[in-house]
């Protein structure tokens, strides 16, 4: 039996973030959804409005002993913008803020070292406003968000939003991508 953890991420819109960590050896599953906010506003309609207090999030199954969370961490900030505030590219709004949801006191304590690591290398030209948080209850997305830039690639928005982080992925990352 795998030694299996979970990590939550909210980087803008779930559809980029579920697709980048699809493609990641020892990722064992990705599953779109929404954390923060009541339980029952928690559906796409009603969080697209922003005044839910829900963020889009994915919830990443990874297997540590192939893929560490400091190596999801690396993702996740390189495959997003962790300067701007509630804002992601054409994606405005608190629902796509960036935003760590820490499962314990070691995912905390990782994700706190790696934004004082980049802050401290000025990885970046403006400050991080990534918050760490703990997690909350995660409410799965409607069907059709579950794994949707692989069955809707020749959309409009997967063309020209994801398919260039997808790009960026392969090239710093290539190492970690499954064959």
């Amino acid at each position: 039996m795998t030694n299996e953890q979970t990590a939550v991420f909210g980087g803008g819109c779930f559809w980029c973030t579920e697709a980048i960590f699809q493609r990641l050896t020892g990722v064992t599953h990705v599953e779109s959804g929404y954390m923060g906010g009541r339980a029952d506003q928690a559906t796409y309609r009603a969080v697209c409005n922003g005044d839910t207090g829900h963020v889009e999030v994915v919830r990443v199954t990874f297997n540590p002993d192939q893929i560490s969370y400091r190596d999801l961490l690396d993702v996740f900030f390189a495959v997003h913008d962790p300067t701007t505030l509630n804002r992601q590219g054409n994606d405005s709004g608190e629902q796509y803020r960036s935003v760590i949801f820490y499962g314990d006191d070691e995912q905390r304590q990782v994700a706190e070292n790696t934004i004082a690591e980049l802050t401290a290398e000025k990885a970046f030209p403006d400050p991080i406003v990534t918050a760490v948080e703990p997690a909350e209850e995660f409410h799965v997305a409607e069907d059709y968000h579950q794994n949707y830039y692989n069955e809707n690639s020749r959309q409009p928005y997967c063309m020209f939003v994801i398919s260039p982080k997808l790009e960026k992925l392969e090239k710093k990352f290539a190492e970690k991508l499954r064959a």
